[in-house]
């Protein structure tokens, strides 16, 4: 079982004050999740204006490696980071550091693109499914366009709809077997129930300031390393 950071997301710097931004920022805070016991890392660049930016991944893939030695890196390749698909797929082609994985968002209109780019300049697929209807379309991809493994990342912000939802993606997906490895997580009000059913399944999960910022107990977390720490211990029935 898998415990990812994903140090950063979408997020903007008004969202909590341990949020890293810059190269520097990203790396530091990588090490320190790396230290306390995170498995792999997932991160979001951002440029000089600390927009997120398919074309930082360049400036910012070596300094995380730099700090976290021997640590798989992975990426996004949302839609909103560019807004124009065009773009998106001349980035990645161009990039000239490559990330171990990225993130393709199966309710993408140009997923099956992007995961062609990502397969010709090897860099793994972690297919992004959402919804039922994201997973039937991975089912129908999955034969062409091999994953890494599968991302089902849950937005539902009422638990027990959540938890719901990531059973039925699930069973497309056990269905159609699919055999590929799942990490699963949450969103604000659902990270640590979908932590704890990531435990329950024997799944990988992730956990960080892009997916939320409170602990288990609702206060605010001091940053990346304290969610990581939490979800290790759940993940070892602490």
């Amino acid at each position: 079982m898998i415990v990812q950071a994903c140090l950063n997301g979408a997020r903007t710097a008004g969202y909590h004050p341990a949020l890293p931004l810059t190269p520097e920022a990203i790396a530091r805070d990588a090490a320190i999740c790396v230290a306390t016991g995170a498995n792999e890392l997932h991160i979001h660049p951002r440029g000089p204006d600390l927009a997120e930016s398919l074309g930082a991944i360049n400036a910012t893939i070596p300094s995380v490696r730099a700090a976290c030695p021997g640590t798989l890196v992975g990426v996004s390749t949302g839609a909103w980071i560019e807004k124009d698909a065009a773009r998106t797929r001349d980035l990645i082609s161009g990039w000239s550091e490559l990330p171990d994985y990225a993130s393709v968002n199966l309710s993408e209109p140009d997923a099956p693109a992007v995961m062609d780019i990502l397969d010709r300049i090897g860099v793994g697929i972690e297919a992004g499914i959402a919804t039922v209807e994201g997973a039937e379309r991975f089912v129908s991809l999955a034969r062409q366009r091999p994953a890494l493994r599968i991302l089902i990342e849950i937005n539902e912000q009422n638990p027990p709809d959540a938890l719901a939802l990531a059973e039925e993606i699930s069973a497309v997906l056990a269905r159609s077997q699919v055999n590929r490895p799942i990490l699963l997580h949450g969103f604000d009000a659902t990270i640590w129930d979908l932590v704890r059913m990531a435990r329950r399944c024997n799944w990988s999960t992730r956990i960080g300031l892009e997916d939320g910022k409170h602990m288990p107990d609702g206060s605010q977390a001091s940053g990346n390393r304290a969610l990581v720490a939490a979800a290790i211990a759940i993940c070892r029935g602490q």
